[in-house]
């Protein structure tokens, strides 16, 4: 059965640590719009404090978590266990977008590990509830290791084409929600 907690404790940090891969959910207010389930790696993740969390978001696809959370603020973790006892854990709570050119990355990127400096964005999020629950149908798998294609993909263009292509290829969601956005501090 489920539980639910008002903030991470220290045993949950501990297995959310543990973890290779984390999914985020959010969703737009319409309708309409889709809902969107990410899959992401590369030790992103970090815990502020019991009720904050932030990820580096190292781009993709799309932009829907970015769209969203400016949207409305709505997001949800997942982490599983693959390996170990069973285990899931939830944390649900309210985000909010820092981008690349935003004034203060520079020094809140630095908080993760090297080689997430070309963060299109970094996630924050106040966690208003986590949940734990067993995780009894998770598979058993393997870590084997990051894929590098992302990071090689980012890593070969040089520091304003990236910027530019960023502000262009993201600019909104597939729902035509505005994600990110040109900042007048950075130009």
């Amino acid at each position: 059965m489920a539980k639910f907690y008002d903030a991470l404790n220290d045993k949950q940090v501990a297995f959310i640590k543990a973890q290779k891969m984390f999914f985020v959910a959010t969703a737009p207010r319409s309708d309409a719009g889709r809902v969107n389930l990410s899959p992401k790696g590369y030790d992103s993740f970090r815990v502020i404090g019991p009720n904050r969390v932030a990820y580096a978001d190292l781009g993709g696809s799309g932009a829907e978590t970015l769209a969203h959370v400016r949207e409305n603020g709505r997001i949800t973790f997942m982490f599983c266990a693959y390996e170990g006892a069973p285990s899931i854990m939830r944390l649900y709570g309210r985000g909010q977008v820092m981008q690349f050119n935003d004034p203060g990355f520079a020094d809140e990127i630095a908080q993760f590990p090297s080689g997430h400096e070309r963060a299109r964005d970094i996630i924050f999020a106040d966690i208003t509830a986590v949940q734990d629950s067993c995780g009894w149908a998770v598979p058993f798998m393997r870590y084997e290791g990051e894929r590098d294609q992302l990071r090689r993909y980012i890593d070969h263009m040089e520091p304003d084409a990236w910027h530019e292509s960023r502000l262009t290829k993201n600019a909104q969601s597939i729902d035509g929600l505005p994600a990110l956005c040109r900042s007048e501090v950075a130009e």
